[in-house]
């Protein structure tokens, strides 16, 4: 049972997860129209919403531990799936974010293109399983 102080955590998180994830499809949209101003600042609020969501998921989990998921059968299987390519992706996430964002902010726009071709997709995989692995552990397959 998670503390009181620390119960709206989960929650907070895969808002901010599900923030990201709604702003990095605005900005690929924006960036689709080539309205770079735009692109930008919902870049810099995906960046913004991430970078809030891993400390608030790494201050929760330090005073609260890990949380068991008690789903059974076919489903602890695909849940692991993708609590474990989303945690691996998440750790490849965090350079490729920095260098997309240095060489966006830096004018380098060949540069950043290559790069944003593999951390966009990456990115919003990591954002949208976060919430995905937050229903399953809080909603679809709860603690009493």
């Amino acid at each position: 049972m998670i503390a009181e102080q620390y119960a709206y955590f989960p929650a907070l998180n895969a808002t901010l997860n599900g923030t990201s994830a709604a702003l990095l499809l605005t900005g690929r949209y924006f960036i689709s129209r080539k309205r770079i101003l735009a692109h930008r600042a919902c870049m810099l609020g995906a960046v913004i919403a991430s970078s809030l969501f891993l400390g608030c998921y790494l201050y929760f989990h330090y005073h609260v531990g890990n949380i068991l998921f008690l789903g059974t059968g076919w489903i602890r299987p695909v849940y692991f799936s993708i609590l474990i390519s989303h945690i691996l992706l998440a750790i490849i996430i965090v350079p490729l974010v920095i260098v997309t964002l240095i060489r966006g902010l830096a004018g380098r726009y060949r540069m950043h293109r290559a790069v944003a071709r593999w951390t966009w997709p990456l990115w919003m995989y990591v954002s949208i399983t976060g919430v995905v692995v937050y229903f399953m552990l809080y909603h679809w397959f709860p603690h009493s």
